[in-house]
């Protein structure tokens, strides 16, 4: 008993305990059954016939019906608590139609500013191995943007800027989408990833989900690779390719 007494009373891991501090009051499910109604562009998750509202109080609505059940789903996939961690294209949605929808310039904007200072266009000098496995990722995108969409980026090796040309810029900012839905698909995969030219060519069937994520990826598989691996950055990442896979769904929606 005393054994026993001891380790109960052991202090919780500190790792643990920060972990158990930040994690939110989750609300039991309060609903039995989920539903998509509507038509015509409009189609709203419903609970137990009561229309989901996003956090400012907006209905919870996806343009096709295809998307509104993959929303569904993850509503009825939550048990006995409603978890908002396990519900990306949830909280996806909420930020299109809380947020996206009433600043589509700015969202656009902030696409568009990783255009000069893409992910792609800065690549290492060394070692070889990296080099190479950079070309192989990246190398295809530039290709699809040259060709897609007429925009010839430079690229650079080392964090010495490199000024890309008007005409490139303008190019690839055309291709960005001005539909909310899309706009704030490309923005979250151009903000997980790093590259709008990725978020575009994802977008524009250029690449496949699989080769996006990995493209940007390869320095911190490189990293990894070199020095180990680290659960806790292996757990944020597979946090965001949840996010990205939501995204993906959303562009997917209008392929």
């Amino acid at each position: 008993m005393l054994e026993g007494a001891s380790l109960v009373s052991q202090p919780l891991d500190p790792t643990e305990a920060a972990r158990r501090a930040l994690r939110p009051q989750l609300r039991r499910r309060f609903y039995e059954q989920v539903l998509v109604e509507g038509d015509a562009g409009e189609f709203r998750v419903a609970l137990d016939g009561r229309v989901v509202k996003t956090p400012a109080r907006r209905p919870l609505t996806a343009p096709t019906r295809a998307l509104a059940e993959v929303l569904a789903a993850e509503w009825e996939a939550q048990r006995d608590l409603i978890d908002p961690s396990k519900m990306p294209l949830t909280r996806l949605a909420n930020t299109i139609i809380d947020g996206v929808v009433c600043s589509l310039t700015e969202v656009a904007a902030e696409v568009e500013n990783y255009l000069a200072c893409d992910l792609v266009l800065y690549r290492a000098g060394h070692p070889q191995g990296l080099v190479e496995r950079q070309a192989s990722a990246w190398d295809p995108v530039l290709d699809w943007s040259q060709t897609a969409l007429g925009a010839r980026f430079k690229v650079t090796h080392g964090m010495i800027h490199v000024a890309q040309s008007p005409r490139a810029l303008r190019a690839a900012r055309i291709a960005i989408p001005h539909d909310p839905w899309q706009l704030g698909a490309m923005h979250a995969i151009t903000t997980l990833t790093g590259s709008a030219l990725i978020a575009l060519a994802f977008a524009g069937k250029g690449m496949s989900l699989a080769q996006a994520w990995s493209a940007a990826h390869v320095d911190e598989d490189w990293n990894m690779e070199q020095w180990g691996y680290d659960e806790l950055a292996l757990e944020r990442r597979a946090c965001r390719l949840a996010e990205m896979q939501a995204a993906a769904e959303v562009l997917r929606a209008f392929w």
